[in-house]
């Protein structure tokens, strides 16, 4: 049976062998009555000095009375097993209302309002419509410079922080163009190569196919805890890691979960984001990546200009050393789309010492920046400097020995990556040109196909913009592990055009 101690009931825990994605917990109907709670209120669980925010949901006989129903995340988060004793007692008006009322009014906020805000959302005091009113309050109320500096330290603040001994180095990109996940995998391991610390760890992917962390992980773990990463630093001077098991600013994660769901990327969010993790992982020094370009997330160059002064003037608040490179995001980097396809072509570069144009100089590009960065070398030499470590594989032999330390089989060669065994190539209906390769609708047409979750997943482009072809010639091939999913993409693709092939009769009248 249920008791009472200090206001908190305390139930007996049984499991439920599901996720349901979100913190949620199932009391019986006649507990959530005596505790004046209905569906979705929102409660907090306690064991011993852990606690944790979750919505219920009640049911008649799916559980008994003194019992409580969890989820495989809320038992983790705890540590809690079947048969324990977990506290439970509801969460009055959490400690942000009147901060997030101000935010929804466009009011501004202080560096306490914006702490009350974060802490309830690390603390899961808040739901997930709460949430996705901060954050959507964004596309219609920027925050001002102050109000992103008090989110950036609100965030860190919230979470854990790892410090290294020496100078820690980074690269970001803001993403938003597909196939730029695996630039990481050739840019870290040229940088690391140099004997800069490179730690690097990422997000999963919000709106595009692929994430770094995603296309990593079909190598090697990128789950991997902080003395994981300060251990494997130290031995190899970089990692490829996902931020996510680090409790770096996990607001962040929280955040991201209903971006992705939403499909919304505010600028301001994006830059606390990638600042506020940056900060919590010790880096010093940072390059940021902002493609522009048609179909990116960017595609004006003087939008671009404003981002990068986004960064730089908090950069400079965080005492952050930061170059920012803009970059052309007009077509999709390299010729792969979804993590499988991406780690291919990244193997497949760092093993030939040589690949796609775009993929391979943009990656040159990225750490040339961040070994001028160092003072390594003069500005305007690091170009030099990577390509030079990568035309000799030291970057191969760079990233072999991360692969290794991270769980992965060093010696895997590009062809042994599983793809999608489903598979449908969409060939030119006409002699021409590639006049254009929309980066909407190939992002459109891998996810359909099931990138990022389904990591063999994606599409390769067989031609890039500039090309000939003759009729035809294959354009791109979708792949799949599922025949269902790559139904659904071959149809966006018939519905829309991916790839614009042109000749010179452009149209007949009548």
């Amino acid at each position: 049976m249920a008791t009472t101690y200090l206001g908190t009931r305390h139930f007996e825990v049984e499991l439920l062998e599901v996720d349901f994605g979100s913190h949620t917990v199932i009391l019986n109907e006649r507990d959530a009555r005596e505790l004046g709670l209905s569906p979705w209120s929102r409660v907090k669980l306690i064991k011993a000095d852990r606690s944790i925010g979750a919505a219920i949901a009640t049911a008649k006989t799916v559980v008994s009375p003194g019992k409580v129903l969890v989820d495989k995340s809320v038992a983790g988060e705890l540590g809690i097993s079947r048969g324990d004793s977990v506290g439970l007692r509801p969460i009055p008006i959490p400690n942000s209302f009147t901060a997030l009322q101000k935010r929804l009014q466009g009011q501004r906020l202080t560096q306490e309002d914006m702490y009350l805000i974060i802490n309830d959302v690390v603390d899961r005091s808040i739901g997930e419509a709460e949430i996705a009113s901060f954050l959507v309050s964004q596309l219609f109320y920027e925050l001002s410079d102050e109000e992103l500096t008090y989110l950036v330290n609100a965030m860190v603040k919230t979470g854990s922080t790892i410090e290294f001994e020496e100078p820690a180095y980074d690269i970001h990109s803001i993403g938003g163009v597909p196939g730029n996940s695996k630039v990481a995998l050739i840019a870290v391991p040229i940088v690391a190569s140099t004997g800069l610390l490179i730690p690097k760890t990422s997000s999963r992917a919000i709106t595009t196919p692929a994430g770094t962390a995603d296309t990593m992980e079909v190598l090697a773990r990128v789950d991997l805890t902080a003395d994981e990463i300060k251990e494997i630093a130290r031995r190899t001077k970089a990692t490829l890691a996902w931020g996510g098991k680090l409790n770096l600013a996990p607001a962040d994660d929280i955040f991201v979960n209903i971006e992705r769901r939403l499909n919304i990327d505010p600028w301001h969010q994006m830059v606390a984001s990638i600042l506020s993790k940056k900060v919590a992982m010790g880096i010093d020094n940072l390059v940021i990546d902002i493609p522009v370009g048609k179909g990116a997330k960017v595609q004006e160059v003087s939008q671009a200009d404003r981002l990068a002064g986004l960064f730089l003037n908090q950069a400079s608040r965080l005492k952050m050393r930061l170059k920012i490179a803009l970059t052309f995001g007009g077509q999709p980097v390299g010729r792969s789309v979804g993590p499988a396809l991406e780690a291919r072509e990244a193997l497949e570069a760092l093993i030939e010492r040589r690949g796609s144009k775009s993929l391979v100089e943009k990656a040159l590009h990225i750490a040339g920046l961040v070994i001028e960065l160092s003072g390594k070398t003069p500005p305007g030499t690091g170009f030099e400097v990577a390509k030079g470590v990568f035309e000799k594989g030291l970057s191969y032999e760079k990233f072999k020995q991360i692969i290794e330390a991270q769980g992965g089989s060093p010696g895997v060669k590009p062809e042994e990556i599983p793809i999608g065994e489903h598979s449908y190539t969409i060939y030119s209906p006409t002699e021409g040109a590639v006049t254009h390769i929309d980066n909407a609708y190939i992002t459109a047409v891998a996810r359909a196909a099931g990138a990022p979750f389904d990591k063999e997943a994606g599409v390769y482009l067989h031609v890039k913009v500039g090309y000939r072809v003759n009729k035809g010639d294959p354009l791109l091939t979708i792949h799949s592990s599922s025949s269902a999913r790559l139904q659904d993409a071959v149809s966006i693709a018939s519905k829309y055009v991916p790839v614009t092939v042109e000749g010179m009769l452009i149209k007949l009248l009548p």
